[in-house]
């Protein structure tokens, strides 16, 4: 079923205008009586019947309203080193899939992509879109938010907000099995997984990080591309939680 996010949903009937309502009308050329679903961004799916529909708008009657089944009970903060290239559209497409409930691409020492403000706040805005478009293809109840990229002096004093932060060095640390049970244990609902750029960490970076508390973990034996960390380190802590 078609699947659109419109903020501040409330009553029983819906009007779509815009791009969804051209998308709706003329890409999949739907019509009055056919059914989609819209979701306010809260984990809530509002289930709806097309009642009119024009290139301009869409209106729509609410008919039921479920709990979104795809939300993860976890919520996870990514801290992603800025890679090169366009490696970091990948990285969000997929950790959205994933389940991840932000993203904060952070320059690190080891970064050799490095935009200025206009690149970046270009970026940032096509990166959001890519996070929508994301959410909406594999039935997310929220539309994960892609943070400004910030320097990693700046990340630091935002750890302490998190239940658990998992440092995952490319030098070793303890099992993620062990930081997995610890959330298990304890509840934790808010955890943030740390990512270094193509480079690895820089050894101050890892001080610093240990320094705040920050569990250090293993991805195992083998060296995980950038892109490719991240992906594992959800995948495992969705599974060991029980959100896979």
């Amino acid at each position: 079923m078609p699947r659109f996010f419109i903020e501040n949903v409330s009553g029983e009937f819906i009007t779509v205008s815009g791009s969804d309502a051209t998308h709706i009308a003329k890409s999949l050329r739907m019509k009055p009586g056919e059914s989609v679903t819209v979701c306010g961004g809260q984990g809530i799916d509002f289930l709806c019947e097309i009642t009119e529909l024009s290139e301009q708008t869409v209106q729509l009657r609410v008919v039921d309203t479920v709990v979104t089944q795809s939300e993860p009970s976890l919520h996870v903060t990514l801290y992603q080193g800025v890679p090169k290239g366009d490696k970091l559209e990948w990285i969000i497409e997929k950790t959205i899939e994933l389940g991840v409930s932000r993203i904060v691409p952070v320059l690190m020492q080891r970064s050799v992509s490095r935009p200025d403000a206009k690149s970046a706040a270009k970026k940032h805005e096509r990166y959001n879109k890519l996070a929508l478009s994301a959410a909406k293809q594999c039935g997310r109840g929220m539309i994960p938010e892609v943070a400004p990229m910030a320097a990693f002096r700046e990340i630091l004093p935002l750890l302490n907000a998190h239940d658990l932060v998992i440092f995952f060095y490319e030098c070793g640390g303890q099992p993620l099995s062990e930081a997995v049970a610890a959330i298990n244990r304890s509840a934790w609902k808010d955890i943030a997984i740390v990512i270094g750029p193509e480079g690895g960490f820089d050894p101050a970076e890892a001080e610093a990080l240990q320094a705040a508390g920050a569990f250090t973990a293993t991805l195992g034996p083998r060296i995980l591309r950038t892109e490719t960390a991240p992906l594992a380190a959800l995948s495992a802590l969705m599974y060991g939680t029980g959100n896979w």
